[in-house]
């Protein structure tokens, strides 16, 4: 029995992804074309990936919400976990890295269930409300502009259902979010949702130490 958490060397590292599912390989390639981006770091992790693709199988995921797409990883892990009629809602600004996020999903052949939206996602999220789909969706992942973290969850909450899961990640900030030092918009941004998320009774939440900081939150 431990109360602390292992210090994962990059041998211990190697050794988990050995002992887990592989990676599908179009999800390695995609890791290595993103490596040498000059903003490769905001991609997820492998495990964190892997830990989307696991959750959206154990909750029956079939329609789910991205804020934030980068590259495409983590829409293309839980794209491949959705059953074939499943639906991802897509939100990015960027054409360049969703350029490449959507050679993937081709690559993947999973482009057929996520739905791309190019434009400033709180207007995506909006229009959805408008159109009566709040309570209609299992999964949302928030991994966008800091700034806006409390919009996206606020409007992620009405988009999902009872029993639905909000992911957002960042939420440790490379360790800024203890440093009193630091005291920038996306630094206040992410100790101000964390301490909103573990205050809402509308949810149940846990934070996990998985990559640069993972909270599951859970519509009640």
């Amino acid at each position: 029995m431990s109360f602390q958490h292992i210090q994962l060397t990059d041998p211990l590292l190697s050794y988990v992804r050995e002992v887990s599912d592989p990676e599908p390989a179009y999800l390695a390639e995609l890791r290595e074309e993103t490596a040498p981006l000059p903003r490769a770091r905001m991609q997820i992790t492998v495990e964190q990936g892997a830990l989307m693709a696991m959750l959206t199988r154990l909750l029956g995921v079939r329609r789910a919400i991205e804020v934030g797409v980068f590259t495409g990883y983590s829409s293309l892990s839980v794209a491949r976990a959705l059953p074939p009629d499943g639906e991802l809602i897509a939100c990015d600004i960027s054409e360049e890295f969703t350029a490449i996020a959507r050679k993937y999903w081709a690559k993947a052949g999973l482009a057929d269930r996520i739905h791309l939206h190019l434009r400033p996602a709180t207007e995506t999220l909006e229009e959805l409300i408008a159109q009566g789909q709040g309570g209609q969706f299992d999964l949302a992942f928030i991994d966008a502009d800091k700034e806006n973290y409390d919009t996206y969850y606020e409007r992620c909450l009405q988009l999902v259902k009872p029993g639905g899961l909000i992911l957002i990640d960042n939420v440790l900030w490379h360790g800024d979010v203890i440093d009193p030092n630091k005291q920038d918009i996306d630094t206040l941004a992410i100790r101000a949702i964390n301490e909103k998320i573990r205050n809402d009774a509308r949810v149940t939440c846990c934070l996990l130490p998985l990559g640069d900081g993972l909270t599951l939150a859970r519509k009640n």
